[in-house]
């Protein structure tokens, strides 16, 4: 399976919609899939990699890593599950749409995009909205786990 997904918490996930949403978004932009790996973590852990592999010391919603080039990517990327959580309290959404959008958000900076300055965060954020609102991948929620 070439979006493999591990959840290292004991907080449920939609795995299949999260797999879905991610083959989605690079396909919708032109991108297969040779391997990657989505791991779903707590404060922790993400803190940890944010340290080790970016030298911030905080916990983040998101971590990406990108190991090749071409238009079949592989990579990893971690979400920190309780950052969500924090975030979709502060943004005023649910924990669901707040874990959509930092999968899309995590393809996105698979492929390419990032978020570094104002110009390239509202591009994500603009792709972000489309990806969450008019794909059929977030329209079924009712076959999905909860989360």
């Amino acid at each position: 399976m070439p979006v493999q997904i591990f959840n290292t918490t004991r907080k449920p996930l939609p795995e299949e919609l999260l797999v879905r949403t991610v083959e989605t978004v690079l396909e919708a932009e032109g991108f297969g899939i040779e391997n990657i790996v989505a791991v779903y973590c707590g404060r922790k852990m993400i803190r940890r990699i944010n340290r080790e592999f970016l030298q911030h010391d905080y916990a983040t919603d998101t971590i990406t890593f990108r190991y090749n080039d071409g238009s079949d990517v592989d990579g990893e990327f971690y979400i920190s599950l309780d950052v969500i959580e924090e975030n979709a309290g502060r943004f005023g959404t649910d924990v669901r749409q707040e874990l959509l959008r930092v999968t899309i958000h995590s393809a996105l900076h698979l492929i390419g995009f990032d978020d570094e300055t104002p110009e390239a965060r509202k591009v994500m954020q603009e792709k972000e909205e489309f990806y969450l609102f008019h794909l059929p991948v977030t329209e079924n929620k009712k076959n999905d786990n909860h989360a």
